[in-house]
């Protein structure tokens, strides 16, 4: 998929609209408490800034549904992007007014202005075309770098394209050749690693990566709904009941493709859901009553480890246990830190709950390319067209 970039287009001296994802978590305190989105944003802003445009931002943040909300007010990251660039980041009061109209006359070549949150209107979200020709009216050239909102077709994420010629950023550059290059053109052992707590959030990417991988390893409370498909309890371990069909009929695909599908052997249970439950590990078919599947168990873990190390390609995409909880990240950890010790792989993280928890290990420095999109990069893995790339000038 070859996207024009910020590199194929003039911008010199222009007035540019950048779609950024600066969804970012705040506390109740209005910190931004992880600035990830923030930073990955930088590239293509001071490239637009050595090129001299007058740069105007702009975001979603939270789900404000379409009203004014101060609690999903970009002030704050403003004030981050003021802090990271060390220039002022002026902000704009609203995001077709008044105050939007003034400033952006007011804009310099080399000076940036960031809009209020889009989501403060319905119409962004409806793809309204009059809300997309007042947004697309404030800029000359419009830049999608919000690969975390490209399976949305909203306003700022598709409809501003039909007004304005529209490129991408390096950030949706950098996904679309990690990702892309991944799924079109891997480097062979090519594996996945695939959890999270159910099979029905991620049916269309296990089919769809059974066409293409070597090895599909699962992990996370989806697990129990293929141990269930087989005719072992699984306990009070998340399952789900309607899928069972469905778990037979991807295992059954699996050896039809000659794709190694394995599922963990041993899993590591607890009592209660809480972080300091009484727990034990148990073989997977021997998950007894009144408890409850968290994580993957150490023999699991080990066969997991040896099998990655064979790999060349790796794309991983969903916890494989209960990581917000110490005593059930062990195998999320360990997965992680098996993919951070391939030196000679190309390893990916599919954003989300993964992405998370590499950070919280501290291992985002040694991953080729971690996803700044949860829903899109799955959306991504599982073949589907991006409404926010497709809407992009093709090189």
């Amino acid at each position: 998929m070859s996207k024009k970039t910020v590199k194929d287009i003039d911008l010199k001296g222009k007035r540019v609209l950048v779609r950024c994802d600066f969804n970012v978590p705040l506390d109740e305190n209005g910190n931004i408490t992880d600035n990830t989105r923030i930073v990955a944003a930088l590239p293509t802003i001071k490239y637009l800034l050595e090129n001299n445009c007058s740069v105007i931002l702009c975001s979603h943040l939270g789900r404000p549904k379409g009203e004014f909300n101060e609690k999903y007010s970009l002030k704050p990251v403003a004030k981050e992007l003021s802090r990271l660039l060390e220039k002022q980041v002026i902000m704009s009061k609203d995001v077709i007014g008044e105050d939007t109209k003034k400033k952006v006359a007011e804009l310099k070549q080399g000076e940036i202005l960031l809009l209020e949150n889009v989501r403060f209107h319905r119409e962004e979200t409806d793809n309204d075309p009059e809300f997309s020709k007042a947004l697309a009216s404030l800029a000359e050239i419009y830049v999608n770098d919000a690969f975390g909102a490209a399976h949305r077709a909203h306003s700022s994420t598709v409809g501003v394209a039909e007004y304005l010629p529209a490129v991408s950023g390096f950030l949706i550059e950098k996904e679309l050749k990690f990702l892309g290059g991944a799924l079109e053109n891997p480097e062979r052992p090519f594996m996945a690693i695939l959890g999270g707590a159910k099979v029905s959030d991620k049916i269309g990417v296990i089919d769809s990566l059974l066409e293409k991988v070597d090895t599909l390893m699962i992990g996370g409370g989806m697990a129990y709904t293929f141990f269930k498909a087989q005719g072992y309890g699984v306990g009070n371990s998340i399952c789900e009941e309607d899928k069972l069909d469905l778990a037979k009929e991807l295992m059954e695909k699996a050896k039809t493709k000659g794709v190694k599908l394995m599922l963990p052997i041993d899993t590591k249970i607890g009592k209660e859901f809480k972080p300091d439950t009484e727990s034990k590990t148990v073989s997977w078919t021997e998950i007894p009553d009144g408890w409850e599947g968290f994580d993957i168990g150490e023999k699991t873990i080990e066969m997991y480890q040896e099998e990655l190390r064979k790999a060349k390609t790796v794309v991983w995409n969903g916890p494989v246990g209960l990581f917000e909880f110490d005593q059930f990240a062990i195998g999320t950890n360990a997965i992680a830190k098996a993919l951070s010790e391939l030196t000679d792989a190309t390893t990916i993280i599919g954003g989300g709950d993964s992405a998370a928890a590499v950070k919280k290990a501290g291992l985002q420095d040694k991953m080729t390319h971690i996803s700044t999109g949860g829903g899109a990069s799955l959306e991504f893995l599982e073949g589907k067209k991006l409404p926010g790339i497709e809407c992009l000038q093709d090189k």
